[in-house]
C-alpha cells in the first residue's frame, strides 16, 4: 500500500521516486488555505518564495536526494530524478549530500551531475570527494580530480592529504602512498606535514630507507621543520639496513642543524649498532650520554650490555650490570633477561643460574621468556638433561607456555628423539596447551633439518590428526628439507599439492626450488621455476633474486647473471651487499676479475657497510686481476673496520703476492696471519711453494713443504710436482730423486707431469740411463707419456746415440697424432746424420720445416756434411738453401 511521507520540504510517495518540487509547494499551499483549526479559523500558513529557496538547502532536501541515489544504478532515470527534485543543485546541497555518501563511484558521479547542471564546483566539494574517495579505499580518479583542482586554482586541504595517506598505509600501500605523496608535489601542492611523517613512518617499519629518505628531502625543501623525532627514525632504518654510514651521516646532519639528541635517539644508535657487532660506536654513543647531560635509562644499559654480549664481550657486560645499581637504576626484567642470555650464549650456565636467583631476591620475578631463554640455550648445546631439571625448576615460578613446549619439542627432535617429542607433545594437553599448526611445523622443520625427512613427511601427512592443516610455513619446511638432501622431485609434487591447496606459494618456497634444482645440476628446471613463478604475477623478493643470480653465476652463465643484477634494480628493488657479493665472486670465478673495481666503487658510494663475504670476494677479485695493492689496503681497512681476516682473506693476498714475486712480503704476511691463530690450509702452502720454487728459492721450498706435512696436512699432486720442478730446474736431480721417494712413502702416486719433470732432468745432466728407466717405471704404472715426456726422451736417446730407440719413440708419437718439440727435432736430426742416416734425418728436416719449428744452425751444418757424405746432392742443396736464408735472416736481425 502505498503510504505518504512528509516533511518539512519534501512530499513522495514510498513506492514512487518522488514528486515534483513546485507540485509538493502547491499542495502544500491549498491545504493549508483550505483547512481550519479546531476553533474554525482558517489557517493562514503561506509559503513564499524565499521558504522553498531555504528548504532547498535544509537536511530534508539533502535525504531526498540521498534517497534518490541509493533508490537504484546511476543512469539516465536517475539523473532525471535529481533534476526534478533540483534542476540547478546549489554547492550547500551538494556539500550536503556529499556529507553523507560512503560510496566513491557513486559520489563521483552525483559530483560531475552537479558540476554540470550548476557549472560550480567548491573547494570543501573537491576535499568532500577526496575524503570519500580516502575512506572507502576507493583511488581511481583521485589523480583526476587533483589535476582538475590544480587547474581550478584549488589546493586540498591539510586534512584530505593526511586521510588519503592513512587510509593507503592502514592497508599497507605503501607505494599508493609514496605516488599519490609524488602526484600532489607535481601538481605543485603541499601535502601535510601529517601525511609525510605518517608515511615515512610506515616506510621506516618495512625497511624502505631510501623512499623514507626521499620523503624527508622534500618536507625540508617545503620548508617543514623536521624534529629529533624524524631524524631518528631515519637513522634507525638505515643502521638496521647494515647502511652505518647514511645513518651517520644523518646523526651529523642533525648535530649540524643544532638539534639535540635526546636519549631515545641514543638508546636507538645503541642498539642499533650494537645489534651490527659495531660495539666501540655503541660505546661511542653510550658515553656521549653523559656528555650532554643525559642519564642513561633501563633501555640504554640493556642495550649496552646485549651488543656486548652479542660479540662475546661479557666481562665487560657484567661490569655495565653492576654499574645500573651503583647509579641508582634497577635493572628490568628485560636487563636480567638480557644478562642471562648473554651468560648462557657463553656457556656461563652457572653464572646465568646465580644470577636468576639474585633477581628473584631483588623482587624482580623472572618471566616465562627468560626462562624460555634459558632452555633454548641449553636445547642448542644439547644439554638435554638440564633442559628438563630447568623445566621442573621453572614450573615452580612460573607457567610454562606453549613456545615452552614448542623449545622442548625442537631440541628433542634435533637430537633425534623423536619418541621423547611425542611424549612431550601428549604432556602439553595435560597441561591445558594443544599442538598447534606451530608445534606441528617446528618438528617438520628440526625433522628436516636432522635429515629424517620420511618422519617429517609422516606429521605432515597426519596433521589433520590434530585439527591442523600445514600452512606456508609447513610446505616451506618439507619442500626445502627435501630440495636440500637432493629429493628434487618429491619437492616438486609437494609444491604442485601445495598449488592445488589455498597454501599460496612464496618467495622462500620458489628460492628453495631454484636454489635446490641448480644444486642438483638440473639448471634448465631452475630456470622454469623462475618463469613460472613470473607467470603466475608473483614479484620476486631480493633474496630470491640475489640466489637466482647466484646460482646462474655458479652455473657459468655470467651474461645471464648480469642481466638479473640489472633485473634488481628494474624492478625497483636495491642491490644490497650480498648482491655485490654474488656478482664480483662469480665474475672473478670466470677469470673477468678486471671488471669487479666498478662493482666495489659503486658499492662504496651507497655507504654499504661491507661484510668479511663482501671483503673476501673484492679482495679475491683484486688480486686475481693483478691489483695486489689495492687487495693488501683493503686487508688492512678489514681490520680498522672491526673485521677479523679469515684464511681466505689472507689466502688470496698471500696468492696475489707470490705470483707477482713479491715473496718476502707473501712471507711476512704468512707468518702474520699464523701469529693471529689462522690456521693455513693446503692451498695457501701450495701458493707459496709455487712461488718459491718459481724463483729459486729451493730453502723456502722445503721449510714451508715441512711445515706443511708437519701439521699433518696431505700435500696435493700439483705439490709435489713444484717441488720436484724447482729442484730440477737448480740442477739439485738428486735431491729430486730424494723427494721423488718421500713423495711416493707419503702415498701420493705420481703421474705423467711427475715422470715428465724428472726425465726431462735426467736428460739434461745425461743421466739417459735413468731416465729410459722412469720412462719405462711410468708406462708400467699405466700411463701415457705426454708429448713433452716424449720429446725429452727423444732429445736425451738421441743425444746418448741410441737412435733406433728414439726413432722410434718419434714414429710412434706421430701415429698418435702429435708432433716433437723442436729440441727433439733437432736431436733426432743431429742424431741420425751422425749415424749415417741421412736420408731419415733429411725427412725429419722436412717434417721440422712443415710444422714450423726452428732448426739450429748446427742442425744444418750436421745434416748437410752427412748428405753430401752420401752423395745427396740434391737434398743438400735444400738444405744449403735453409741454411743461407738462415744466415741471411741473423744478419739482418743483428744489423737492425
Amino acid at each position: 500500500m502505498k503510504r505518504l511521507v512528509s516533511s518539512r520540504g519534501v512530499i513522495f510517495l514510498s513506492d514512487s521516486k518522488f514528486f515534483n518540487l513546485g507540485y509538493k509547494y502547491r499542495e502544500h499551499s491549498s491545504f493549508c488555505n483550505r483547512t481550519s483549526d479546531s476553533d474554525g479559523k482558517a489557517c493562514s500558513f503561506e509559503v513564499t518564495e524565499e521558504d522553498v529557496e531555504k528548504d532547498k538547502g535544509s537536511k530534508s532536501v539533502v535525504d531526498a536526494v540521498c534517497h534518490v541515489l541509493m533508490s537504484g544504478p546511476w543512469g539516465p532515470m536517475l539523473e532525471n530524478a535529481l533534476s526534478k527534485l533540483d534542476e540547478k543543485p546549489q554547492q550547500e546541497l551538494v556539500i550536503g549530500v556529499l556529507k553523507k555518501l560512503k560510496d566513491a563511484p557513486l559520489a563521483m558521479n552525483y559530483f560531475r551531475w552537479a558540476e554540470k547542471k550548476s557549472s560550480k564546483v567548491s573547494l570543501e566539494a573537491y576535499n568532500l570527494l577526496l575524503g570519500i574517495m580516502a575512506s572507502s579505499k576507493n583511488f581511481d580518479h583521485v589523480e583526476q580530480i587533483l589535476e582538475e583542482m590544480s587547474l581550478g586554482g584549488f589546493e586540498p586541504s591539510n586534512y584530505s592529504s593526511i586521510e588519503l595517506v592513512t587510509s593507503c598505509v592502514k592497508d599497507q600501500m605503501l607505494a599508493e602512498a609514496f605516488n599519490l605523496i609524488q602526484m600532489m608535489r607535481k601538481l605543485s601542492f603541499r601535502p601535510a606535514f601529517s601525511a609525510y611523517t605518517t608515511l615515512i613512518g610506515a616506510l621506516a617499519k618495512v625497511r624502505e630507507s631510501d623512499l623514507a629518505l626521499t620523503l624527508f628531502r622534500q618536507m625540508q625543501e617545503l620548508g617543514y621543520e623536521v624534529n629529533v623525532h624524524l631524524f631518528t627514525t631515519l637513522i634507525r632504518v638505515f643502521a638496521r639496513e647494515g647502511r652505518l654510514g647514511m645513518a651517520l651521516s644523518l646523526l651529523d646532519e642533525m648535530k649540524k642543524d643544532f638539534f639535540d639528541a635526546d636519549i631515545v635517539l641514543y638508546n636507538v644508535c645503541i642498539d642499533c649498532f650494537g645489534k651490527l657487532g659495531k660495539v666501540d660506536m655503541a660505546w661511542k654513543f653510550f658515553h656521549e650520554i653523559k656528555v650532554h647531560g643525559l642519564v642513561p635509562d633501563n633501555v640504554t644499559y640493556t642495550s649496552m650490555i646485549g651488543a656486548l654480549c652479542k660479540v662475546n664481550r661479557l666481562a665487560e657486560a657484567v661490569e655495565l650490570f653492576e654499574q645500573m645499581e651503583v647509579n641508582g637504576i634497577v635493572p628490568c626484567n628485560y636487563a636480567y633477561s638480557t644478562m642471562i642470555m648473554g651468560y648462557c650464549s657463553a656457556e656461563k650456565f652457572d653464572e646465568a643460574y646465580q644470577l636468576l636467583e639474585q633477581q628473584k631476591q631483588k623482587g624482580c620475578s623472572p618471566n616465562v621468556a627468560t626462562y624460555n631463554g634459558i632452555l633454548t640455550c641449553l636445547g642448542r648445546k644439547g644439554r638435554v638433561d638440564e633442559v628438563f631439571r630447568i623445566f621442573e625448576k621453572m614450573k615452580k615460578d612460573v607457567i610454562p607456555n606453549l613456545k615452552t613446549y614448542n623449545i622442548l619439542i625442537a631440541m628433542l627432535c634435533r637430537e633425534g628423539k623423536l619418541e621423547d617429542a611425542f611424549t612431550i607433545r601428549d604432556a602439553m594437553e595435560v597441561a591445558g596447551l594443544y599442538p598447534n599448526t606451530l608445534t606441528l611445523n617446528i618438528m617438520v622443520d628440526q625433522l628436516c633439518k636432522g635429515r629424517k625427512l620420511d618422519e617429517a613427511q609422516s606429521i605432515f601427512n597426519g596433521m589433520d590428526q590434530w585439527g591442523c592443516a600445514p600452512n606456508i610455513v609447513t610446505f616451506c619446511s618439507l619442500i626445502d628439507g627435501l630440495g636440500r638432501n637432493g629429493r628434487v622431485d618429491d619437492a616438486y609434487l609437494l609444491f604442485e599439492r601445495m598449488l592445488d591447496s589455498s597454501v599460496v606459494p612464496n618467495a622462500f618456497v620458489y628460492t628453495s626450488l631454484i636454489r635446490n634444482f641448480f644444486k642438483s645440476g638440473r639448471k634448465e628446471d631452475g630456470h622454469k621455476i623462475y618463469e613460472d613463478m613470473v607467470h603466475r604475477g608473483y614479484s620476486p623478493d631480493l633474496t630470491l633474486l640475489n640466489t637466482y643470480m647466484d646460482c646462474v653465476l655458479k652455473a657459468g652463465e655470467i651474461e645471464k647473471g648480469r642481466a638479473l643484477f640489472e633485473e634488481i634494480k628494474a624492478r625497483g628493488l636495491v642491490p644490497d651487499v650480498w648482491s655485490y657479493s654474488i656478482l664480483i665472486r662469480g665474475l672473478v670465478n670466470a677469470g673477468r676479475a678486471s671488471e669487479t673495481h666498478e662493482l666495489f666503487c659503486a658499492m662504496k658510494e651507497q655507504c654499504f657497510v661491507l661484510d668479511i663475504c663482501a671483503y673476501n670476494a673484492i679482495i679475491d677479485g683484486y688480486c686475481k686481476s693483478g691489483k695486489v695493492n689495492e687487495a693488501y689496503q683493503l686487508l688492512e681497512e678489514m681490520k680498522v673496520e672491526g673485521h677479523v681476516p679469515t684464511i681466505v682473506t689472507y689466502g688470496s693476498v698471500i696468492d696475489g703476492l707470490a705470483k707477482i714475486d713479491r715473496l718476502d712480503e707473501a712471507y711476512m704476511l704468512f707468518e702474520e696471519a699464523k701469529s693471529s691463530g689462522i690456521d693455513f690450509n693446503v692451498v695457501v702452502y701450495g701458493s707459496l711453494i709455487y712461488g718459491f720454487g718459481k724463483a729459486g728459492r729451493i730453502d723456502y721450498v722445503y721449510r714451508l713443504m715441512e711445515e706443511l706435512i708437519d701439521k699433518g696436512l696431505t700435500p696435493k699432486l700439483y705439490i709435489w710436482n713444484c717441488l720436484l720442478d724447482s729442484l730440477v730446474k737448480a740442477e739439485e736431480i738428486s735431491e729430486a730423486l730424494i723427494c721423488f721417494q718421500w713423495m711416493k712413502d707419503e702415498k701420493c702416486s705420481p703421474n705423467t707431469i711427475t715422470y715428465s719433470i724428472l726425465i726431462s732432468g735426467l736428460c739434461r745432466i745425461q743421466k739417459f740411463r735413468k731416465a729410459f728407466m722412469l720412462w719405462q717405471e711410468m708406462r708400467k704404472q699405466g700411463l701415457d707419456p705426454n708429448v713433452i715426456t716424449y720429446s725429452t726422451m727423444i732429445s736425451g736417446l738421441a743425444k746418448a746415440g741410441n737412435i733406433e730407440v728414439a726413432y722410434q719413440l718419434f714414429e710412434k708419437l706421430k701415429l698418435g697424432g702429435d708432433v716433437p718439440d723442436s729440441a727433439a727435432c733437432n736431436a733426432l736430426v743431429q742424431g741420425l746424420s751422425n749415424a749415417n742416416r741421412a736420408i731419415d734425418a733429411y725427412m725429419i728436416f722436412e717434417e721440422t720445416l712443415l710444422n714450423g719449428h726452428n732448426l739450429y744452425a748446427k742442425t744444418s751444418m750436421v745434416l748437410l756434411n752427412a748428405l753430401r757424405k752420401a752423395e745427396c746432392l740434391e737434398q743438400a742443396e735444400v738444405v744449403g738453401a735453409v741454411l743461407e736464408e738462415t744466415a741471411n735472416s741473423q744478419h739482418a736481425s743483428r744489423s737492425l
